[in-house]
């Protein structure tokens, strides 16, 4: 698989310094290219210098999730979702693990997401309306 060129920067920048949390930031990035196998291993070592980096452990979670490892996958979000309840890469992570067992969407506890969610849709909604009416010249549409 050819590396990106995001991939290289991020490699230099661990190996310049091998202790930094751009490890991460590079397992994401092993993660989006469709090479989980790399992102476990280096969220896995940089969790052992960095163990409280919640991003890491996302990471970690996502890539097992893309390998089919979801209880492993599982341990790692809920270990976010403990600290960091308003985690939604987490809590969307989960939400795909109970798809893929067939049990449904977010787990209960994360239904207090749901007023959150709704109330970023609606500003999203209003910024999308908003650009739409200038690209138009039509007046901005009334708040509800």
């Amino acid at each position: 698989m050819p590396d990106h060129p995001r991939i290289e920067e991020l490699k230099r920048r661990v190996e310049k310094d091998p202790a930094s949390i751009a490890f991460a930031a590079l397992a994401e990035e092993y993660r989006r290219a469709g090479n989980c196998d790399e992102a476990i291993r280096l969220c896995r070592s940089g969790l052992a210098q960095h163990p409280g980096y919640l991003s890491a452990h996302v990471t970690l979670g996502r890539a097992l999730l893309d390998t089919g490892q979801l209880e492993d996958a599982q341990d790692e979000l809920e270990q976010v979702v403990r600290l960091a309840p308003d985690n939604l890469a987490a809590v969307r992570a989960l939400a795909e693990i109970r798809r893929r067992r067939d049990e449904g969407g977010a787990p209960a506890q994360y239904a207090e997401l749901d007023p959150i969610l709704a109330e970023l849709e609606r500003w999203l909604n209003a910024i999308v309306a908003d650009r739409q009416a200038r690209r138009s010249g039509q007046p901005k549409p009334a708040d509800h």
